[in-house]
Order: structure tokens, then C-alpha cells, then sequence
């Protein structure tokens, strides 16, 4: 079954939607984001989430320092990196799921899948929470889906297409389930239900 996230969790009320829709991940982003949440706010939410729900921690080119404390007290379970992050930086983080996210827009941005060396890659298009998804095409069949969650202007609309396409791990949507900017709990239920359903 193709794993869900929602990304960009920043209200209690959000934490109340996904307890009832129960996606598989919550995301919650502590780089500069119209959706970033401090160290202190994030714990409140996530006090609050049911225990079923993985939660996700969103850095970019952060001191790993300051990753491996907000992971520690907030008790992340996966780290998704979407900076410059080498392998290097990565192997600092034992014991934690880690998905480095790849910018897909060209063949070659492909390729930087080669560069690393774990679990997981999110896909996604140039510029992250900007609601566009990338071309497709430029990764079909050049990719192992077991190993990518698929990210980038996914919608209800859209997201079967993607899966069928790609037949990725996972799928992660933000901007997606959004109405004026806040999450929406329809937006999320049927977006949900288009993943489960197939």
C-alpha cells in the first residue's frame, strides 16, 4: 500500500484532521517556510498526535547539532533533508529513517540519487511547497519506487496518475490539501481515499 504524508503541520487543528484520516507520516517543517514550526510549537502538536502517525522532521542545511536535538525531544522518527546535504552529513543521523529530497528537472538531477547511499529519496520539483509537480517522464523507469516518495503538486486530481506511473514507496503532499493556505480537512480525506482506493 503506497504510504501517505502530509507535510507542513502547524495547527492543532491539523493534528485533529490527521488523527481522523489517519495518513501514515506528518510532516513538520523547521526550515524557513511559510509552514516552518519552532522546536517548542512542533512538541505541542505532536503531544496531541496519535501514536500510529510517524512523525517528520523538514531541515535544510541545518547544523546537525540542532537536527539531532529537535529530533531527540520531539521523538522524529524520519529526517528529510532538502538542502546540499552530503553523505557525510547524513551518516551523523544513526538510528533515524533519513529521505533526501532530490529537485527534478532534468535527466541529470537523476543521477544524484547515486551520490548517497540509504534508505529512502523524495522527488520533487525545483522550488518545494510551490504546488508544481515536475515531469514525470524524466524519472520513469529510471527509478526503483520502492526506495522514493513522490512529492510536488500533488493533488486528488493527480495523484493516482503518479503512483500508477511510478509506483513510488510513498506519496507527500502539502500545498495540495490547502485552501488559502491552511490545511483542508476535505482536501486531505479525498486526497487520502484517491490513495487508498487504488
Amino acid at each position: 500500500m503506497t504510504k501517505i504524508k502530509i507535510c507542513g503541520i502547524s495547527r492543532q487543528l491539523d493534528i485533529e484532521y490527521l488523527n481522523d484520516l489517519q495518513p501514515e507520516y506528518a510532516g513538520f517543517v523547521f526550515a524557513k517556510s511559510k509552514r516552518q514550526v519552532d522546536k517548542d510549537h512542533a512538541y505541542n502538536l505532536i503531544n496531541n498526535l496519535h501514536s500510529d502517525i510517524k512523525k517528520v522532521g523538514v531541515f535544510v542545511d541545518e547544523n546537525p547539532d540542532i537536527v539531532l536535538e529537535i529530533a531527540k525531544s520531539l521523538g522524529l522518527q524520519v529526517l528529510q533533508f532538502h538542502g546540499y546535504e552530503t553523505q557525510e552529513y547524513i551518516n551523523k543521523f544513526k538510528g533515524y529513517e533519513i529521505w533526501k529530497a532530490l529537485k527534478i528537472n532534468s535527466i541529470k538531477s537523476i543521477s544524484e540519487i547515486e551520490k548517497y547511499d540509504y534508505e529512502k529519496f523524495l522527488l520533487d520539483n525545483t522550488t518545494s511547497g510551490s504546488g508544481e509537480s515536475f515531469d514525470w517522464n524524466l524519472v520513469y523507469k529510471k527509478i526503483d519506487g520502492r526506495f522514493i516518495m513522490l512529492a510536488g503538486g500533488l493533488t486528488s486530481e493527480n495523484v493516482g496518475q503518479g503512483i500508477l506511473k511510478l509506483n513510488p514507496y510513498g506519496v507527500d503532499v502539502s500545498s495540495g490539501v490547502e485552501t488559502n493556505g491552511y490545511k483542508d480537512y476535505a482536501k486531505i480525506k479525498e486526497f487520502i481515499k484517491k490513495v487508498r482506493d487504488l
